[in-house]
């Protein structure tokens, strides 16, 4: 494997993002493949994941593979990691990215949505970490990228199984950062704050999106395509001394006190 040619070169590697059909799993998949990586990207529905492929590969010569995956399956992320290392041998940059919110006070919580939330937020992003780092310590370098969100890092009312298990994933990047510094791996989390992506487009009141947009220092919602430099620092080398890290892409959300 030759040397990158610049901090953020990303020639040779190859990535794995799983919810990348669309919102910021898409935009880090592209803005990988515009920096020289080759990519799988997956997603539960074909048509969606299909459509997002192309438009990753668009005008670029290099290898978007896709795959449907449901990773709220337990099970799934095995048979995910299988599929990519048979389709491209291995994994270089890992982004776990697949999330869903399904909001619950603590009084009404139900064990089934619980029990969706934590495989598809945490343990799914735990699996396919343990299933493709082996290859990564051979070579001596990969990079773990996992997706929290500012409500791991703080709360909201209705929002406890998202919040614990977004805050789970913190420490889970904490934990293997220390497990996997040693062989040149770098373990990082990237906490949104407020994206107005297809999620919390379907789940907030125009009430509650004006609300988010004024508790940030800049006043607006991010674009989805601010999230790509945060993700190509943290995968490549520019980001080479930064893990167990949180970064928070947040436009000022969580400096907000009162």
């Amino acid at each position: 494997m030759s040397a990158p040619k610049s901090l953020f070169d990303l020639t040779d590697r190859i990535a794995l993002v799983t919810g990348g059909s669309r919102g910021l799993g898409k935009v880090m998949a592209r803005a990988f493949a515009e920096h020289g990586a080759d990519v799988m990207i997956c997603s539960r529905k074909e048509s969606e994941i299909k459509a997002a492929a192309a438009d990753v590969a668009d005008g670029l010569e290099r290898r978007v593979e896709w795959a449907v995956s449901d990773l709220a399956d337990a099970g799934e992320a095995e048979i995910l990691a299988e599929e990519v290392k048979r389709r491209l041998e291995r994994v270089d940059i890992l982004v776990n990215n697949a999330g869903t919110n399904l909001p619950q006070p603590i009084d009404e919580v139900d064990d089934e949505k619980w029990a969706t939330m934590m495989e598809l937020n945490l343990t799914s992003a735990m699996r396919l970490t343990r299933a493709l780092v082996p290859a990564m310590k051979e070579q001596r370098w990969g990079r773990v990228i996992h997706v929290s969100s500012v409500l791991g890092l703080g709360g909201k009312e209705g929002r406890n199984g998202y919040c614990a298990s977004k805050a789970g994933i913190i420490g889970l990047a904490r934990a293997s950062a220390l497990d996997l510094g040693p062989f040149g791996i770098t373990v990082n989390c990237i906490a949104p704050g407020p994206f107005l992506t297809d999620l919390p487009g379907r789940l907030l009141s125009d009430e509650q999106k004006q609300r988010f947009a004024e508790r940030t220092a800049l006043g607006r919602w991010g674009h989805p395509e601010e999230i790509a430099g945060p993700a190509l620092l943290l995968a490549s080398e520019a980001g080479s001394y930064i893990t167990g890290s949180v970064l928070s892409v947040d436009g000022g959300c969580l400096i907000r006190v009162l």
